[in-house]
């Protein structure tokens, strides 16, 4: 008692209160940092007159205990080792940000760890360095080395700005949207990003189940949102668009997605617009969320070259659509009409799209416009 509470304010405020004499007072934490890791190397510190091997392994731990058990001198050299952060490996850097997940106090070391991965990625996006060997000097620039003689060193060396996916899918959901948005704000390449973020959503549909399914997901085109959505790649945002829509995931989700896509819809092929309609809708296809990818990309400025593309598009999918016998008049119409008249220097096609759906529709055509006319 006397030796923990003479490094520890904690404990010394709460034997302080004491009154009793040679009583015994009983102290539980049942939130203690790190568990019973974490209690027993703050008991080495305190039983070693104040002094412990501080290393990335137990660093993260220590601070903790630090913190919670109000311990200064521990909590001084902790943030002495952590100044020395540029030069430990990526590994060491990725088992204390592990270590941290499961800590509610460590948000300092979080964000030094955060920011030396961010750096080294960077780096790796430029030279392309083997992660194990990458450091930092004095000066604050990262020194890498690649060994040049293997053929297999020089093609697991080279792979440029993605060899950290794997190793950076392994934190959890929370650390991933951290670490993205810091990526951003420090002007990360956000192509690079949008390619991490889609493979690690793959990854993780994998090897989860539906509600965390739908929540990583959602995290990830919330992430995706914040970043010039230029540098997303169409087909990959209409492929997580489909997995978004067969797992229910929210309406604001949805809008986002169908917004970025819509900005780049001139990007967009026929195939990607073929969505089978939801659930209990009679068309076969989901013309409703065209007609939405189409005000978005309206909302965004009209430029006349991106423009005609979309019109050539849109001529294609009319034609697609307009065999279906349970396609309404008005959806049709809605579709002929959404893009302006300067969108298109031919209407051939948009004609012999018409020609297709009276065929097809042509007494569901009449009984709409007798109605129109009250006869």
């Amino acid at each position: 008692q006397k030796i923990i509470s003479s490094y520890s304010g904690r404990l010394s405020k709460l034997f302080g209160k004491s009154t009793g004499g040679t009583r015994t007072l009983k102290v539980i934490f049942n939130d203690f940092p790190g568990g019973a890791e974490g209690f027993e190397l703050m008991l080495r510190f305190c039983y070693n007159n104040g002094r412990i091997d501080i290393n990335p392994s137990n660093l993260s731990l220590l601070y903790s205990a630090a913190k919670f058990m109000e311990i200064p001198n521990l909590l001084e050299q902790t943030e002495k080792s952590l100044q020395q952060i540029g030069y430990w490996t990526w590994s060491e850097l990725l088992v204390t940000l592990k270590q941290c997940q499961d800590l509610s106090n460590s948000s300092s070391i979080v964000e030094k760890c955060m920011d030396s991965l961010i750096g080294r990625m960077a780096l790796s996006s430029e030279s392309s360095p083997c992660p194990s060997t990458s450091s930092q000097d004095s000066s604050g620039t990262f020194r890498v080395s690649c060994d040049s003689r293997s053929t297999e060193s020089l093609k697991t060396c080279f792979v440029r700005g993605t060899w950290w996916f794997e190793e950076i899918s392994g934190l959890s959901l929370s650390f991933i949207e951290m670490l993205i948005k810091a990526m951003a704000s420090k002007k990360f390449d956000h192509g690079t990003i949008s390619k991490f973020l889609f493979y690690y959503q793959k990854s993780k549909c994998y090897s989860t189940s539906g509600g965390e399914k739908v929540k990583t997901i959602e995290v990830v085109i919330d992430l995706l949102h914040i970043l010039d959505w230029s540098s997303i790649p169409c087909k990959s945002l209409f492929g997580l668009l489909r997995v978004a829509l067969s797992l229910n995931v929210s309406k604001c989700s949805r809008k986002k997605v169908e917004n970025m896509i819509g900005s780049q819809l001139d990007q967009a092929t026929l195939d990607n617009l073929l969505i089978p309609s939801p659930h209990g809708a009679n068309s076969l296809y989901d013309v409703n969320l065209v007609l939405r990818f189409l005000k978005s990309f309206l909302q965004g400025g009209i430029y006349s070259i991106r423009l005609k593309k979309v019109a050539s598009l849109m001529d294609m999918y009319i034609a697609e659509v307009a065999p279906d016998p349970s396609l309404k008049p008005s959806k049709f119409l809605a579709l002929a009409m959404a893009l302006p008249d300067s969108a298109r220097d031919s209407y051939n096609e948009m004609y012999r799209a018409i020609d297709m759906y009276l065929e097809v529709n042509f007494s569901v055509v009449v009984k709409v416009a007798a109605e129109v006319l009250g006869l």
